[in-house]
């Protein structure tokens, strides 16, 4: 069982697996591929997810095996949370790694599991699976997801 509001009393590092799988709010943004232009660092997304993304439930579905089959995944850590810019600005890691609040869409702030959904947030319904995208035409599917 969580402790209630333990982000705001914890770090990142002191978190136990629990409290860290719980702060996903379920967007499914980190699913989505990116392009990263090597020279400025800059990141853009596009609407175009992992082959493991599953639409309904916002979640991967292989997600204790994404690092083997998807070599490219990286796993959120907390350092990641502190110094990688692709994550979304609505990402509860990215905010409790600057310091901010967790939005009040978050599940964890408002009780309910739907309420990323609810705040539309997610993707769902809002992507193409990798598996119908030839790499080539990837920059055809860049967006800006509104937060």
């Amino acid at each position: 069982m969580l402790t209630p509001r333990f982000w705001e009393t914890k770090t990142l590092d002191e978190m136990n697996e629990q409290e860290w799988e719980a702060l996903c709010d379920g967007c499914g943004r980190c699913c989505l591929l990116k392009i990263e232009d090597v020279d400025s660092g800059e990141t853009w997304y596009t609407n175009v997810v992992c082959q493991y993304h599953d639409n309904d439930s916002c979640r991967c579905t292989r997600y204790k095996d994404r690092s083997l089959l998807v070599p490219d995944c990286i796993k959120v850590t907390p350092d990641v949370a502190r110094t990688e810019k692709w994550l979304p600005d609505t990402c509860a890691y990215r905010l409790l790694a600057e310091g901010k609040p967790l939005y009040d869409w978050h599940p964890l702030v408002s009780g309910n599991p739907d309420s990323v959904r609810e705040a539309g947030i997610t993707i769902t319904d809002k992507v193409v699976s990798e598996e119908y995208v030839h790499p080539d035409e990837l920059e055809e599917h860049l967006v800006h997801w509104l937060d």
